[in-house]
């Protein structure tokens, strides 16, 4: 099971469910919510463990991946790959089956886009990749909101650009306080390719685009004031932690505690999506 990066499935699995809350608005399906949570839980999980086979040279030089069994060889590659196609082909029969073709479809987008053009191309080449793997990282809430209004709709493209832009944030945060490994890996990411300070910019940026994003979701869905005056209050919380990396001499510390309180974000958000149409 740790093929399928349960804590990244996890993450993944609630901004699916907290999509189809949000886009319910209170008229809530549980069949239509279980087949695309069941569904796209499996077409990630499918990613991950392609994306565990095919890094297993990155993961080897990286000291919080070079346990994983396809590196060990506890798993080995066609196990790893057989297992990943049964969790793929199951979870796009579900979503076909029952959710339609369009959200079929996005979740078939969402996996080409991690495996091939994040995993296999961007993630090499470019300090860019982080950009191409936050799309398939948006496609699940997305799919959870196309799921309960069958429409590519303004809520839906909202919610789709707010988790875009948290996952900037979230990972630039990772890429300061473990540099180090990115470089021995020879991954190039932004910290590595541009340095430290150049990423404590991007992650104002993001920070930024995030929170334009949060506070323009009301202008488009009925989420309520509660929702408004919370989220606002997460922003304005997040914008001052990402300023306050500027000026810190303790890089390492501070992104650790960025990286943190992103988490509390995303949290977040996704109980506002789910409760906010219910509240004034």
């Amino acid at each position: 099971m740790s093929m399928t990066k349960p804590r990244v499935l996890a993450g993944n699995v609630l901004t699916t469910a907290a999509g189809f809350a949000l886009s319910s608005a209170g008229a809530f399906r549980l069949d239509d919510f279980l087949t695309v949570t069941i569904g796209t839980t499996l077409i990630i999980a499918s990613a991950c463990v392609v994306n565990n086979v095919l890094d297993r040279d990155i993961d080897q030089s990286m000291a919080r991946t070079k346990q994983r069994a396809t590196v060990t060889g506890a798993v080995s590659a066609r196990a790893a790959s057989i297992f990943a196609a049964v969790l793929g082909l199951t979870g796009l029969a579900i979503l076909l089956w029952m959710s339609g073709l369009l959200v079929a479809a996005i979740g078939v987008i969402g996996f080409i886009v991690y495996v091939f053009l994040y995993g296999m191309w961007s993630k090499r080449m470019s300090r860019h990749g982080t950009l191409v793997g936050s799309v398939s990282g948006a496609i699940p809430v997305l799919a959870g909101c196309v799921a309960a209004s069958g429409t590519i709709d303004a809520t839906a493209l909202v919610a789709f650009l707010m988790m875009f832009f948290w996952q900037e944030p979230e990972f630039y945060s990772i890429a300061i306080y473990r540099r180090d490994e990115y470089a021995a890996a020879g991954v190039p990411v932004v910290s590595v390719t541009r340095g430290i300070p150049h990423t404590k910019r991007l992650i104002v940026l993001y920070t930024a685009l995030f929170s334009v994003s949060t506070l323009a979701l009301p202008l488009v869905a009925s989420v309520g004031i509660v929702y408004t005056v919370v989220m606002g209050a997460v922003c304005v919380a997040w914008m001052g932690i990402a300023l306050a990396g500027l000026r810190t001499r303790d890089d390492e510390r501070w992104a650790r505690g960025n990286f943190r309180f992103s988490l509390w974000v995303v949290m977040i958000m996704c109980a506002a999506f789910v409760v906010g149409p219910l509240l004034p």
